[in-house]
């Protein structure tokens, strides 16, 4: 080899591994989702074509919807939305839905009325999970709970032959009652297949701890939201990463949840929501864990 190749390799072999420990050096982006509930007030005033523009650029890749009724997102054809997250790399990965049993004008939409449609337009869009969002205050009496695990168990099948995995989303009030001498949570968890998308805030505001359900329930929670809690004697909603939740030791617990997706979500924000979901997914890609 001459002096002359031999300085070019070099300088070659140099710049390769110069390239090489910057690539390192730069955390991999993660792919953090955003609940659109948080963002509610603004889909309401702007539509939602400008808000999930804005979504993506601040780093969020996934999504989860609420908000679906008489056929559409957000007024949207199932065509028409799939458009708008293509065209903003956004992928929707869950939905938060109704039972469907609780209406005053006979208008419900939801696992009791209407799911068949529902599964139909979730799968339109690339869905994959449909999720029983919340109880109202009418729907919490025993017979209710009953009734809704019974109506669990008769669509997790339907659900699943149309590609998506039927789960339920938990507040508070799952831990704090009591039913026939059980907590409401564990009768779902006991006598239901489905899936539950645990929110944190939720279960550590009830006094309970995520990771004794992990370790009690291993892969039952594939879905997480991810909101922290101020360190003020109401406990109120923070941005992720401001707040006093440990969410380094629950991540390392991901696996045995059996964690497949998490989504940011504040459900009351003191400053603009977008500046919220800003600092949370800031905080998040800073962070060893997520």
């Amino acid at each position: 080899m001459n002096r002359r190749y031999f300085l070019q390799a070099s300088v070659g072999l140099s710049a390769l591994s110069l390239l090489r420990l910057n690539a390192q050096s730069v955390a991999p982006t993660k792919q953090v989702g955003l609940q659109l509930y948080t963002l509610r007030d603004d889909i309401r005033k702007q539509g939602i074509e400008p808000i999930l523009e804005q979504v993506a650029k601040l780093g969020y890749k996934e999504v989860e919807n609420f908000g679906y009724g008489k056929g559409k997102f957000f007024g949207k054809t199932p065509s028409e939305y799939k458009k708008i997250l293509n065209d903003n790399g956004l992928k929707p990965v869950s939905g938060h839905y109704q039972t469907g049993r609780a209406s005053q004008d006979g208008t419900a939409e939801g696992l009791a009325t209407n799911w068949s449609q529902i599964l139909d337009d979730a799968a339109a869009i690339g869905q994959q999970y449909a999720i029983i969002a919340y109880l109202p205050p009418n729907e919490r009496k025993a017979d209710d709970y009953k009734a809704l695990i019974d109506l669990l168990n008769k669509h997790n099948e339907a659900t699943k032959k149309a590609g998506l995995t039927l789960g339920y989303h938990n507040h508070d009030f799952e831990f704090t009652q009591l039913i026939d001498g059980q907590k409401p949570y564990e009768m779902l968890l006991k006598n239901t297949p489905v899936v539950m998308e645990m929110d944190l805030y939720w279960v550590s505001k009830s006094g309970e701890k995520p990771l004794d359900y992990f370790a009690k329930y291993p892969g039952r929670f594939p879905l997480w939201h991810v909101k922290d809690m101020a360190n003020t004697p109401q406990q109120e909603f923070a941005e992720v990463g401001t707040g006093t939740i440990d969410f380094a030791s629950l991540f390392k617990q991901a696996k045995k949840a059996g964690l497949t997706h998490y989504f940011v979500e504040q459900d009351v924000c003191k400053r603009p929501p977008l500046e919220s979901i800003q600092t949370s997914i800031d905080n998040i890609q800073k962070a060893k864990w997520g």
